[in-house]
């Protein structure tokens, strides 16, 4: 068994893509446009995974983009995407520069969340152990669900 990706509907594809791409860091593998399904399908890859992804096109986040207007409810039902980073803390000052929130601050020097524009709950994990706690994530509060 492999795991080739994971399914996220998205309302407005440029600003996912801004923040998928640009802040979270993923790459943008392949897309493909269905004029008869009227929809957009764009896989993403973590830096760490594009090998992988372009060969065999796996693993990858798949997002969904549908051309007629939908309201997506219930995103916190999806459970969340989890990605490992090399610095837990430097992710998170890149995200903020970039003007995500971080709903859970990596307050252990561990674990992170964010949500992408459509409310997808994104985990970041620390590479190996923990970092050091420090300000000023130690005494950030969480800012809404995660």
């Amino acid at each position: 068994m492999q795991f080739l990706h994971s399914m996220v509907r998205v309302s407005n594809l440029e600003q996912s893509l801004d923040f998928y791409c640009n802040a979270l860091g993923l790459t943008e593998v392949y897309r493909k446009d269905s004029e008869a399904g009227r929809f957009t399908l764009v896989f993403l890859a973590a830096p760490s995974d594009l090998d992988s992804a372009q060969t065999n096109s796996a693993p990858v986040i798949e997002l969904t983009y549908n051309w007629d207007p939908e309201t997506y409810t219930g995103g916190r039902n999806f459970g969340h995407l989890a990605y490992r980073v090399d610095n837990i803390y430097a992710t998170c000052e890149k995200l903020m520069a970039a003007g995500v929130v971080i709903n859970r601050p990596p307050r252990d020097g561990h674990m992170a969340f964010v949500r992408s524009p459509d409310n997808i709950s994104i985990e970041l994990l620390q590479r190996g152990d923990s970092l050091p706690t420090m300000e000023p994530w130690v005494s950030m509060e969480n800012i809404g669900e995660w």
